[in-house]
């Protein structure tokens, strides 16, 4: 019975599967972020986020336990130089998996795993939502979006200039025009 085994195998022997999270984990921290199948980047998350955790703290022997697992030079330093400055006040919650469908070859649900810090599109929408967010009662009714109040206050001051406003109108009216129905349509009928 497998009782408290949680790794998933992904259907490999132990020396492919270390393998492939070793290198998948080198091109996350490489390229901040891959394309991949949900249950490889949950495996991916949990070998990750310890390693990112260790180089928090830069010193020579953290930087060979991280190398032990990703045995790559350029990674190393790649994670220690850059990721780890951004994560330093992290407290956990290094990757986000974002999934986007299923494959079409053979139906696997694909995803995207990608370091948390360094997408900068989400970063600005979380920081914009609160501030733009706002709660309104069913009962009341809002004055609406500036750009409504700009027109109204606007409104009056057209009315005051009557020349201007028809000439405006007789602009209006060609194209008024070009948008009704033709006599041909209206035969049909």
């Amino acid at each position: 019975m497998r009782h408290q085994r949680v790794i998933n195998h992904l259907g490999r022997t132990s020396a492919h599967r270390k393998s492939m999270i070793s290198n998948m984990a080198v091109s996350l921290i490489m390229h901040k972020r891959i394309s991949t199948t949900t249950a490889k980047a949950k495996a991916l998350k949990t070998f990750v986020e310890p390693l990112i955790t260790k180089s928090k703290e830069d010193s020579t022997h953290s930087r060979r336990v991280v190398f032990g697992y990703l045995k790559d030079k350029e990674a190393v330093s790649e994670l220690f130089r850059t990721v780890s400055p951004k994560i330093a006040e992290r407290p956990g919650g290094y990757t986000r998996i974002l999934k986007t469908g299923n494959r079409i070859g053979d139906n696997a649900e694909m995803c995207i795993i990608e370091l948390v810090d360094f997408n900068e599109l989400m970063k600005d929408g979380e920081a914009a939502k609160p501030k733009t967010a706002r709660r309104r009662r069913a009962g009341k009714k809002t004055a609406g979006s500036p750009a409504e109040a700009q027109t109204k206050t606007s409104a009056p001051k057209a009315k005051k200039t009557g020349k201007a406003e028809k000439s405006q109108k007789d602009e209006e009216k060609p194209d008024d025009a070009s948008t009704e129905s033709t006599p041909e349509t209206d035969t049909k009928e």
